[in-house]
């Protein structure tokens, strides 16, 4: 297999158009993405509101199985990257088909635990037996389809690790749109086909998802080759162990957040309903304005990881550099728009004057920190591109768990809601400061061990 035009440009490119380049497909595919899961939960909320309580209990256990497919994808990315940068194209095509099998067999397996343990993991989340029909009729088939869902997703991966991010992106629109159309026909049916209801849902997502299972593996078996079944002297357990080492790292990091996100609930409900209500519109505020930032982390890692195997720690340096500087004047910017349209946005999404209140007290306070928070996305994402899995999941557990929530307890201690905010946002300028300092002094150890290693 030849060296493509988007290896190239990674390894020799112009840094800050290379990364745009890459990351502006991503956006698009994200947006779609987004967009047609709303859509999803739109129809089910069509049910009833014990068809939609059943998807909002599903969420804890499915966000567990899509986590560690995102860990193993992180881990594969890098691995293949590395890979690519010291010009080893045979071990990078090899990895990526451990990694296709490898997450199959994982996600399986745990599926199957979820299958038979499906009353028991949602008694323990509180669901009342009016919902667990639903549930059953949702899991049950998401579960068993669970396999088609994983394997796109770590085939993203291999594209991305390649420099290819519009295929992703493409692949990721159009399983949304397939999702979108099959939903209201299958779960209210259409001619001869029956209406299925909450259980349609999950059948439109495998089908939406197998599409998607056809496609990826065509491209990367047929079309782009970058899928091999030649192990020559290559290892299938030194191959699983690379990928494991970051991947199971980077899972568990990536399962952090939605614990830190029910304690943060936790503290805000002794506020009261309007509060929790105000915050839960800002979360989906804040994951539409740190859109960029999402798809910034999703091609920072594999620029890293080429350049990195390549020892070109300059380029590794200038693009995370560059990044950091591009997130803090975009989210600045992004800022200034939220404020401007704050009451616009309250209006929009409440109608009770005291959620309005706090909706624009959010506004104004914490997406200040929004650039600051993607200093520590990002520095996460690299530290996984340069194989240091332990780097990110420590900086994971000090921006939750010693800054973040701990400030926010604290600043709702003596300024009520407003101190909570503001507590949030200088617990993201404590850890994006650390972060930074952090990263550089790593990949200047790195770049002096390698010197080292190069004239002894």
């Amino acid at each position: 297999m030849t060296k493509n035009a988007n290896y190239s440009k990674i390894l020799h490119g112009d840094i800050a158009k290379t990364l745009k380049d890459m990351t502006i497909p991503m956006i698009f595919g994200m947006i779609t993405l987004m967009m047609f899961n709303l859509v999803d939960t739109f129809f089910i909320s069509m049910l009833g509101t014990e068809p939609l309580a059943a998807i909002s209990f599903t969420f804890p256990v499915t966000f567990t199985v899509i986590s560690l497919a995102i860990g193993l994808g992180i881990g594969t990315s890098a691995v293949i990257a590395k890979a690519l940068g010291s010009a080893d194209i045979e071990e990078a095509r090899f990895d990526a088909f451990v990694a296709l099998v490898l997450s199959a067999i994982l996600v399986i397996a745990l599926s199957a635990i979820g299958f038979l343990l499906i009353d028991f993991l949602f008694s323990l989340l509180g669901a009342h037996e009016n919902v667990m029909p639903y549930i059953h009729e949702y899991m049950e088939v998401w579960f068993l389809g669970s396999v088609f869902l994983i394997t796109p997703m770590i085939g993203n991966s291999v594209l991305r690790a390649n420099g290819d991010t519009k295929t992703p992106s493409i692949v990721m629109g159009g399983a949304g749109i397939i999702n979108a159309v099959l939903d209201p026909i299958l779960i209210f049916g259409f001619g001869p086909i029956e209406a299925m209801g909450v259980r349609g849902a999950a059948v439109a997502s495998v089908l939406s998802w197998t599409v998607a299972v056809v496609i990826i593996l065509h491209l990367l078996i047929r079309k782009k080759k970058l899928v091999s079944l030649c192990r020559q002297d290559r290892s299938v357990i030194v191959a699983v162990k690379k990928i494991l080492k970051i991947g199971v790292p980077a899972a568990g990091a990536n399962m952090l957040t939605p614990v830190a996100m029910a304690v943060m609930t936790a503290v805000i409900a002794g506020f009261g309903p309007a509060a929790v209500a105000a915050y839960g519109v800002g979360s989906r505020i804040e994951s539409i304005a740190s859109l960029v930032i999402l798809a910034l982390s999703m091609t920072l890692p594999p620029f890293v990881s080429q350049n990195f195997g390549a020892k070109q720690y300059d380029r590794v340096l200038g693009a995370y550099t560059t990044s950091i500087k591009f997130v803090l004047g975009w989210q600045l910017l992004i800022y200034v728009l939220l404020v401007v349209c704050s009451g616009l946005i309250s209006h929009t999404f409440a109608t009770e004057a005291e959620v309005q209140r706090v909706i624009v007290l959010f506004i104004t306070t914490l997406p200040l920190s929004y650039g600051l928070q993607g200093v520590i996305i990002l520095t996460n994402s690299s530290f996984n591109a340069l194989h240091k899995p332990m780097n990110a999941l420590m900086l994971s557990v000090v921006r939750l768990f010693v800054f973040y929530v701990p400030f926010a307890f604290i600043g709702s201690h003596f300024g009520g809601l407003h101190g909570l905010f503001i507590g949030a946002a200088i617990g993201n300028l404590f850890t994006a400061a650390i972060a930074f300092g952090w990263f550089n002094k790593t990949l200047a150890s790195i770049q002096s061990a390698d010197l080292k290693e190069c004239n002894s």
